[in-house]
Parts: structure tokens; sequence; C-alpha cells
């Protein structure tokens, strides 16, 4: 027997109690950690609780009681760290030695998914420099933060199954009363959820008219709840600077240029209707903040000194934006008092710093309140960049269009949705913001990942474009250089061919480089010079066109002799360019004939002409040049494009009264003639040198950089814009592309043989067009619809319809690719509805009655399509209000007509407005004629050698009318 035995009939040994590892003070941690813990699952359970009814319902209830439960979390989160470790840390170190293994390794893996949850939520809090600005670490901590919670219920039941049994009647009674009380929470919740992008009632547009927008209550908005700017530059300071140089910063009267006009515009409105309400029409766009907090309409509102005039459009201005309520423009959008986390504008700094961190923890209701889906639409940027003049304003129509940046966008190829284009890009830009918000690599709290873009990013919120003119006032260089990189490689010029004789029907010599033809002294010819968009969406140019000064610039010299010249600025009077330029603008009028020189808006009537450009397209200049007889060197023609944000007539206007209003702009002299020193930006230039006589050795000229298909091309389709008058010469460019072996020769020359009613050569053309259709890029969408116009005209209605139906609804795997829709291109949509309206009169006509009825329903039902894309589409209306007269239904007839004659542009009152400005602008009534062909050897013309020899006197075309000036 073994020493160690006991002895036969001892008492057995005392069992050995169960000594608790949490005890005392311990235990008291542990309850306060529980009843924290309670209370925090409680409120997770309303949060998480409210997060899926969002998920599920996709409606938005989070409100100002839910943020102070979020506030409520964070608090109680950081208020469970500290205890929890400790309590944590000292009962590992109490049981680590304890015999039950499986219960020790359990609670280290209890203690570190709580651990998970505890860091997570720090992580998610961005405290300090942990701002977790990439996108999948943030979801992979944010779902750590959700689903360890679970896990740590799971290990703690698993670790308490070693320990005292559980008392589940107490956590059944807390589940239970928890339950009961976020049931409660949520119903109350959802009886109210957030309306996103309210319209607000019709009812207070009339505080606002006749600007079209509104504010979502109807009321007006207080000045202080749209400039928060420098709230927002607290987590967005990189979108902020770029803002501040924005031309959108200064829209308002803090723009000297906007000042001058529009004090003009509520002057006249004064005096002339007792009210500055007129003006309006301005201020929805470009005056926000006075605007809607009532200030504007104070006659004597202070454009110069009160604080809501600087403000400009702010950031909340945009991001308090929440509907878009038609396609009219001119301010047409819904604004709201945006709802703020707790603490926004406190005057405690520590509680704006909750503030920042309740959004910094929780963005989405934020972004939600201040980033829609439409702020990233085209349509979104059209309610100020597409407007019409409304009578209030004119006393003149109830419409007149005004700038127009959205249709010639939405009808382009550039936008994947115009389908008479006539070049398309490999794929489409679906909105403004691919061009004029490019990805800006930023540290701020907001950036993200951007396609194209390297590392986070935001979107620049200065918006580079073309306005060079502010930046330079504003004695911005680096803001001027930054719109100049922007408009690199926007345009291209060519100097295409020669003709001789100096007119259009002359022998043409092209396309010019490498090789060139000599030129003879005294010889006359014709420059033929291409101007080209090649990155661009809109029309070129386009926003304030009547100011926008965008000219040729061309000198002809021959060693340092200039013998021919046009564009250059004339020092003595402003550095004004000379009028007898080509210029890319449109010239305005007012009713009289007076040009519309100071952006007086309430007097615009009519253009004398219009030479903006499609994009995607060319516009041909014909320069008329004699050669002296006593040139025996080399001829160089250099030919630039160049931009000045406004002429020097409207600075003038501007700089005299800003001095008025004791606001001197930069480069105003008291006293003086204002000097345009504005910014000249050279968009493209070419540059040629002709050999002088026939046995003159050939000059070096380099190959120009676009293909000669496509010169050939551009070249036609300039000559083709200009309308009937050139279209033989557009016929003979087009005729050498279908030489090269392209589908645009014989595409474009079906265009002018339509336009001539050369119907057979038109569908001969498009039969070897379509010999093509299988080559990349072809578009058969163009052909389509070329074919439907056709076919319109030679009577095949049937035939037309299914093309123009096959231009609007097809969708191949190529255009998807591409991003191409054509359903919204209008004006094929109204040739589709035209034709419907023919085959229904031919069909009533044939005695079929049934199938006109239908056809005539079909074109109702096209015509409308049109007015969901364009409502002041006057062909639209007009077709209505005959379709409906056709089936009996006089009322809709009646409103249609209505609407016709508001949307038609009032062409018999154009006819005293034009002569009487032709006979004030010779200049200008020269750039209008049909044909122009611009001298370069104008005597007088600036940059221009006074009187040539005089043995060469006879032999200098000069102009028949050159009075030297406007």
């Amino acid at each position: 027997m073994s020493e160690s035995s006991p002895a036969k009939g001892a008492a057995p040994a005392p069992k050995k109690r169960y000594v608790r590892s949490v005890s005392g003070r311990m235990r008291v941690l542990l309850y306060f950690i529980f009843g924290l813990v309670a209370v925090l699952a409680a409120n997770s359970a309303y949060l998480s609780s409210v997060t899926a009814m969002e998920w599920f319902t996709g409606r938005t209830y989070q409100d100002y009681f839910y943020q102070y439960m979020f506030l409520a979390h964070l608090i109680m989160g950081l208020l469970l760290v500290t205890p929890f470790l400790i309590f944590g840390v000292r009962h590992m170190m109490a049981a680590k030695d304890r015999k039950n293994r499986r219960a020790v390794r359990i609670g280290y893996a209890l203690f570190t998914v709580c651990v998970t949850v505890l860091v997570s939520g720090l992580l998610l809090m961005r405290l300090g420099g942990f701002d977790l600005r990439e996108p999948i670490a943030r979801q992979t901590v944010y779902w750590l933060h959700v689903a360890c919670p679970l896990a740590a219920a799971w290990l703690y039941w698993l670790h308490r199954l070693a320990g005292p049994k559980i008392n589940w009647r107490i956590g059944g009674a807390y589940l239970g009363a928890v339950g009961a009380a976020v049931l409660v929470m949520l119903w109350l919740q959802a009886q109210d959820p957030r309306e996103w992008y309210a319209q607000g009632p019709e009812s207070g547009a009339k505080y606002f008219e006749p600007s079209l927008a509104r504010t979502s209550t109807g009321d007006f908005i207080p000045a202080e709840n749209l400039m928060n700017d420098e709230y927002c530059k607290t987590c967005h300071a990189d979108v902020h600077a770029q803002w501040s140089d924005s031309v959108h910063r200064f829209s308002s009267f803090n723009n000297p240029p906007y000042l001058a006009s529009v004090t003009e515009t509520r002057k006249v409105s004064m005096e002339r209707d007792q009210s500055v309400q007129a003006s309006r029409w301005c201020a929805g766009c470009h005056d926000p903040v006075p605007f809607f907090s009532g200030a504007f309409d104070d006659p004597k509102f202070d454009t110069v000194d009160h604080p809501t005039a600087q403000a400009g459009i702010t950031c909340t201005v945009c991001h308090a934006i929440t509907h878009v309520n038609s396609n009219k423009g001119n301010a047409d959008y819904t604004i709201e008092a945006p709802l703020h986390y707790p603490f926004a504008f406190s005057d405690n700094s520590v509680l704006r710093w909750v503030n920042q961190q309740l959004i910094k923890a929780k963005p989405e209701f934020h972004k939600k309140t201040f980033l829609k889906d439409f702020h990233s639409s085209a349509e979104f940027c059209s309610t100020c960049h597409k407007v019409h003049l409304p009578g209030e304003l004119t006393k003149y129509k109830e419409f007149l269009r005004g700038q127009n940046h959205y249709d010639p966008y939405l009808l382009s190829g550039v936008s994947g949705h115009g389908a008479r284009s006539f070049y398309y890009p490999p794929a489409a830009q679906h909105n403004c913001n691919n061009c004029h918000m490019p990805a800006e690599s930023s540290d701020d709290f907001g950036a993200k990942l951007i396609a194209g873009a390297d590392g986070l990013s935001v979107h620049d919120h200065m918006f580079p474009s073309a306005n060079t003119g502010i930046a330079w006032l504003r004695d911005k260089p680096e803001v001027v250089k930054a719109h100049q990189e922007f408009l690199d490689g926007v345009m291209r010029v060519d100097i295409f061919g020669i003709r001789d004789g100096g007119e259009i029907d002359g022998r043409l010599t092209a396309p010019l480089r490498p090789a060139v033809p000599a030129l003879e002294p005294g010889g006359r010819y014709l420059l033929e010079t291409v101007i080209r968009t090649v990155k661009m969406g809109h029309l070129f140019t386009q926003g304030t066109v009547d100011s926008n000064e965008i000219w040729l610039d061309v000198v002809v010299k021959s060693g340092d002799r200039v013998i021919g010249r046009s564009g250059a600025l004339d020092s003595d009077r402003g550095n004004e360019v000379d009028p007898w330029s080509h210029f890319v603008n449109v010239f305005v009028i007012d009713k009289d004939g007076n040009r519309i020189d100071r952006r007086n808006a309430q007097d615009i009537f009519t253009p004398l002409y219009n030479n903006q450009i499609p994009p995607g397209a060319g516009q041909t200049v014909h320069y008329e040049l004699q050669i002296p007889n006593n040139v025996s060197g080399p001829v160089e023609v250099e030919v630039k494009l160049m931009y000045r944000k406004f002429d020097q007539r409207y600075m003038d206007f501007v700089a005299r009264t800003n001095a008025e209003l004791g606001a001197e702009i930069r480069g105003y002299t008291p006293g003086e003639p204002y000097v345009n020193n504005l910014p000249i930006t050279v968009l493209a230039t070419d540059r040629v040198t002709f050999p002088v006589g026939a046995d003159a050795p050939a000059p070096e000229n380099g190959e120009f950089a676009a293909p000669l298909w496509q010169r050939w091309n551009d070249y036609g389709i300039g000559l083709l814009l200009k309308g009937k008058a050139e279209l033989r010469q557009a016929e003979e460019a087009f005729s050498q592309v279908a030489g090269l072996d392209r589908w645009d020769g014989p595409m474009n020359l079906a265009r002018v043989y339509l336009a001539e009613g050369r119907l057979d050569d038109a569908v001969d053309a498009l039969r070897r067009a379509d010999e093509f259709r299988d080559a990349e890029g072809y578009p058969r969408w163009t052909w389509a619809w070329l074919s439907g116009a056709v076919n319109r005209q030679q009577g095949r209605l049937v035939e037309a319809i299914q093309n123009l139906r096959s231009t609007l609804e097809d969708s191949t795997a190529e255009m998807q690719r591409r991003g191409f829709d054509f359903s919204k291109d209008y004006e094929v949509i109204n040739l589709l509805g035209q034709t419907q309206f023919d085959l229904g009169r031919l069909r009533a006509r044939q005695g079929r009655e049934e199938e006109a009825q239908q056809a005539w329903t079909d074109a109702i039902a096209t015509f409308k399509k049109t007015l969901a894309v364009d409502s002041e589409n006057f062909t639209a209306h007009h077709n209505l209000q005959l379709l409906y007269a056709e089936l009996g239904e006089d009322d809709k007839a009646a409103e249609h007509a209505k609407l016709h004659l508001v949307y038609k542009m009032d062409d018999n009152a154009k006819g005293r407005a034009e002569r009487l400005a032709r006979e004030k602008y010779p200049a200008a009534n020269h750039a209008a004629e049909a044909v122009v062909k611009y001298s370069l050897n104008r005597s007088g013309a600036p940059g221009l050698a006074a009187a040539p020899p005089a043995a060469d006197a006879d032999q200098i075309a000069t102009d028949d009318a050159t009075p030297g000036g406007e």
C-alpha cells in the first residue's frame, strides 16, 4: 500500500471551492461595463435598424434625433474604452493560470474581438490624422465594427459556460425592453422620412419671377444659411481653394463687368417699371444669396459693400439645390436651407469640433444632403447655362433665346446624343464635369478614387474654362495661366488652300503643305483658312457671346515688310481689335439696330450675324490678298486664332461704371479712355511660306498635323455650314474626301445634295457611303438619319419612318460600348413626327381613315418626346397645333398654337433692326453677307504699312466700303 494512500475509513478530502476570477472592486467595474454596454447595445440596435430600414426602402430616415443618438454612440464608445481595457487586462492576469484552458482561450479571443470593436470605432471616428480616406479601407473597418459585436456576444456566451450559470431571465427582459423601445422609435421615425429632391410649391415662384428659381418651402432663405464657405473649408480645404479662384465665386457684384451691366439693368428697370424686379432674371443664377434672402429687391441695395453682394455662388448654393424643375434653364431649380448636423455653427470651439467629428464618423447624411445624383449631370449645369430672355425683362416678347450651352451639347456627337454630327469621340462625354471639373489630387476629407486619376482626388472646383478676364482684373496670373492651359489644343487653324483670282470659284490649290504653289508679283489670291473645334462639347464661342472677343489675326510678310494684315490691335483706340477682322462671335443688336455692347440684356432683340462654330465642325474664312509688284522674296502667311474675354468697348463701359460706383478696376486711369490690356490667348496658329516667282526655290513647309482626308473634310464642313452660297465648293471638297476612301466623303456629299434638292444624287451618295457599313467607327445612325430625310423628300414616307426610327431606337453593341443613345436628338424626333404627320395626310387622302388616325396619334406621341427634352421647341408645338386640329381637339390645338407663337422667332421684326445695324456698322454689315471675303490689303488697317509705292497703288485691292472702322 502506498504511503500516500488514505487510511481505510478516513473522511474524503473536502471539495475545492470555486473561486471567482472577478471579485471586489473588479466586480463593480464589470457591472459598470455591463450597464454601459447594455445602453450602447440598445443605441446600436436603433442606429443599425434605421440603416437597415434605409437600405430596404431606399428612403432616408435620419433626422436631428438620429444625429444626437449617433453622438451618444460616440460618447458611450469613448467612455467604454478605458474601463474595458483596465478590466480586461486585470481579468486576464488573474485568470491566466486557470485550469479551464478552453475558457481562458475563449477569453483571449473575446478580449481581442472587443478591442477590435473599440479600435475600429476609433478609426471610424477619424480622430487626428486617422482620416481613413481610402474607401476600401473604410468599408473594411466599418464591417469589422458591425460584425465584431455579434462575434463578441457569441464568444461571451461560450466564455460564460465555464463559469456561474447565466441568468437568462434578466437577459430576456433586457432584450424585450430594448426591442420594444427600438420598434417604437422606428415606428415614429418611419412616419417622417426625409424628403429629398423637393420641387417646391409653385405658389412660391412668384417671389422670384422672372427668374424661374424657387425655394423648397416657398419662403426666403436667411443669407447666413447660404454663406457657410468657411465651414465647408474645414474639411474641404482644397476644394475651397479651387472655388475661391473660380468665376462662380465671382458671379455676382464682386465681378466688375457684371456689376456694371446689372447696375444698368436695375436702373432701367427702376425707371421703366418703378421696381427692380426685372433684374431678378439675372439674380437667380448670379446673385443667389441676396436674391433668396430678399435683399436683392431693395432698389437701394448696396451692390458694392453689402456682404451678400460679395458672396457669389457659394458652396451651399450649388449643393443645397434639391431639384431641377424643367429643361428651360433660367435658374429653374429648387433650393432649400440645408439641414446640418448638431452644433454646426456654434460659437463654442469644442462643440464645433464635435460637429466635425460627427460628420467624419457618419458622413452619409451629410453627403446625401449636399451631393445629389443630378450634380453630375449636364441638366444640372443647364439650369444656369441655358437661358431665355423673358418679356418682363425686354418688354418685347415673352420668350427670346439667349445663351445656350446645353442644347448644342445635347445635339452634338460629344454627348453621344446627337445623330447628325460630323465627328464622334471614342466614347461619349455624358456631362459637363468630365471637361470642366477634371480630377485633381487631394488630401481633402472628401477626396475619393476617380476613374482615370492617380490616387485620391477631388473634382476641380475652379471650373477651368475660358474666363481669363476676371482673373486678370483680380491680378491672379496663376489663374489666367490655368484657363489658358485648359484652352490648349481646343481649337485648330489650317491655312488650307489658295484660289486664283481672289474669287471663291477660282482654281483651288489645296491642301497646302508640304508643297505650296508659287505666287506671282501683282497676283490676286484668295487664302482659304479653316477654323476647327477639336476638344469642344458646345458651340464656340459660348457664354457672353456678344462681348467675347475671338478673332483671326493674319499677318502676311515678305522679309520684314508687312504686305497684308487683318486682326491687329489699334493702340490709338484703347487696344481695340480692327473691326474689319473675322470674329467668331455673335453680333447682337437692339430694336433700333444698336449693338449690344454693354451686356445690356434688357435691350437684346436679334443677332445681325452668328459666327459660332458647332462642336466637331469647321468654319471656312476667305481672305483676299494682292501681292505687290515689287515683292520678290518669299511670302510668309501666319494666322492665329486669338481670344480675349471682353472687348475694348465693353471694358471701357465697365471701367467707367465701376469708377462711378467707387470700385475702380485694374488698369483704370481717371479721365482717360480705358486701355484694354486683358490677356490675349493664342488658341491656335498656322504658318505657310510661299515662293514668289515660278523659278523661286521651294521654302521649307512641314506636314500639317491632321490627316489629308480630315483637312478636306473640315474645309467642306465649313463651306456647307455657310448655307447655300458655297455648296458647290463644299461638293468639291467632299468629293476629294470620297476619293481618299473615307465614308465621310459620300455621307457629307449626301448632305450637300439634300440641301440642293438633288435627291437622286443624294441616294447614290448614300449607297456609296453604305459600302463602308462594316468599317470601324462607321456612323450608321447618321446614314439612317440622312436616308430618312432623303426618303421623306422623295415621298417614300414608310421607308423614311423606318430610317428615322432606326436612328432613334437602335442600340448596337458598339453604341453601348461608346455610350451613344440618340433617342434624345429632338431634330430627328421632329423629322420623324413630321413624316408621320405627312403619312397621316396621305392616308386620309387615300380614304384610309383608320390608318390616318393611327399615324397622327403616333405623330403626337413623337412630338411629345421632343417636348420632354426641349419644352420650348416651337416646331413641336406648331405640329401639335396642326395635329390636334386634324383630330378635332380644338382646346389642345389652341394651347399649342399659343405656345408656338411664344417660342417662334419674330422674323418680321428683324428687318428694320438689321437694316439700321447694317447702316451703322459697315464692318459688321460686311461680315453678315452670305459670302464674306476679308481684305488683307485694306487701306488704313491697323498694323499695315501706310500707302504702298505709287507703282503698286492701282494693284492693291481695297474694300468698296472702307470707312476705317465702326
